[in-house]
Formats: C-alpha cells, sequence, structure tokens
C-alpha cells in the first residue's frame, strides 16, 4: 500500500509547477481551446455591444451581469476532462506513480485550469481600453468586477474539477458540474427566490439558498464596485471545500 509519506517528494511549489506546465501545454495543444475562447468572447461582449449601442451605457455592468450564465456552459466544458479524461485514458495510474502529493496534482491541475479561465477573461480588455477612450469610466468598478469576475470563475473550476475526478465520462462530468453550476447560480435569482419562498412562507427557504448558497448575491457585490469580506470567505471557504474533496478522492484512488 502506498501513500503520499512514504515516496520521494518534489517540493510544493517545483511539483505544482510541474502539474501546471503539463495541464496548460494540454489546453494548447487543441485547437478546442481557441474555439472556446473565441466563442466564450463573442457570447460575453454580445450584452455589453446592445448596452453600449442601443442604450448608450458607457460601463461593463452589462457584460458582468450575463458571466455567471455563460459560466453554467463553459466552466464545465473547462473542466470535464481534467480528471475523467485520466481515469478513461489510464494515464491517472502513471499520474499517480510521480513522486507527487495528491494536494499538488490536484492544485496543478486547477491553477492550470484557472490561468487558462484568467486569458480568456483578459480578452476582454479592448473593452475597458475603448470606455477609457470615451470619456470617464469608472475604473474603480471596472476592477472590482474583473476581480469578481476571477473569484466566480475560479469557484465554477474548483467544483468542475471536483465532479470530474468522480466520472470517466467526460459528458457525464460535464452534466453534473452544469447541473451544479445551475443550482449555485439559479438559487440567487430574484424569481427563484420569490417562487421558492411562496411554496412555503413561513421557512423563507428561498432567501436563505440566495444568501447562503447561491453565487449571485456575493459575486453582484463584486459588480457594484465592492469587494467585501463576506464574499471573499465565501469564494475562498468554497474553493477549499471542493479542492479538498478533490484531493480526498484522489488519496483513496491511490491508496
Amino acid at each position: 500500500m502506498s501513500s503520499d509519506r512514504h515516496r520521494p517528494q518534489l517540493s510544493w511549489i517545483d511539483a505544482i509547477h510541474l502539474v501546471t506546465k503539463r495541464e496548460l501545454r494540454a489546453y494548447f495543444d487543441s485547437p478546442i481551446a481557441y474555439i472556446y475562447a473565441a466563442v466564450f468572447l463573442a457570447l460575453s461582449s454580445s450584452a455589453f455591444m446592445n448596452a453600449f449601442f442601443l442604450e448608450a451605457i458607457v460601463d461593463m455592468s452589462s457584460w458582468f451581469e450575463r458571466l455567471p450564465y455563460l459560466l453554467i456552459v463553459f466552466a464545465p466544458a473547462m473542466t470535464m476532462r481534467s480528471w475523467a479524461e485520466e481515469h478513461a485514458q489510464g494515464t491517472i495510474e502513471i499520474l499517480l506513480t510521480l513522486p507527487l502529493r495528491s494536494g499538488q496534482i490536484v492544485v496543478g491541475k486547477y491553477l492550470a485550469a484557472l490561468a487558462f479561465y484568467a486569458m480568456v477573461i483578459a480578452g476582454s480588455l479592448p473593452i475597458v481600453v475603448m470606455l477609457v477612450r470615451l470619456g470617464p469610466a469608472d475604473i474603480g468598478t471596472i476592477l472590482a468586477g474583473y476581480l469578481g469576475a476571477l473569484w466566480l470563475g475560479a469557484f465554477f473550476l474548483a467544483f468542475g474539477q471536483f465532479v470530474s475526478s468522480l466520472t470517466h465520462n467526460q459528458i457525464v462530468a460535464f452534466v453534473l458540474a452544469a447541473l451544479l453550476a445551475s443550482l449555485f447560480t439559479f438559487s440567487g435569482h430574484p424569481q427563484v427566490v420569490e417562487i421558492i419562498d411562496g411554496l412555503a412562507p413561513e421557512w423563507q427557504l428561498g432567501s436563505w439558498l440566495a444568501m447562503s448558497v447561491s453565487v449571485l448575491p456575493q459575486y453582484e457585490t463584486f459588480v457594484r464596485g465592492i469587494v467585501g469580506l463576506g464574499a471573499l470567505v465565501y469564494f475562498t471557504s468554497m474553493i477549499n471545500l471542493f479542492l479538498w474533496l478533490t484531493q480526498i478522492g484522489l488519496g483513496r484512488i491511490r491508496r
């Protein structure tokens, strides 16, 4: 029986860098990554263009407001291969024989996905340049919105990685992660909250889900230009929870 404690180990930084580099190379070895980025940026920018040209709104709120709903599909598409493909191709056994701890592998894969997501998000920066050139843009609110977008994506990628680690089938990983993303997103939508509260007014279950479970209220504070402690604690806790669950699952496979 092997364990993380009984094998030679690289340093945490070297090991995570090794895994992250391997995973990033895998992203860009396929044209799917470029197609993904192009489609994502086209869809996310369409909301901004509508608001900008039709309503003469010179800010990025429409871009940020659409992001959670786009990530319901795009985040699972990014993570579905992460572990499911390793299981399906049998390469996870090779990966687990390397002198790496389970946590190092999990963090390395996660940081690769997060780095790719950040690159895709950076593709929207020409919008910021345009706003700055056209008039007085609220840079503070825009920066807070981008910070929120990074936290939002980091959260979606964390539970997407966890779901991918549970199955050998990429399609199953995609569907389960999309369902989980829908739960975290729509449970905070005002109409959904109102409907659930109306079913049992004395329980106010919809309001509780929105404030305690849903990602929307936490993310929307960033969109309004507020970097709140509560939102940071929520995102940090949820990300660590799903990465920890992924590490536990990987540790059981190794044993």
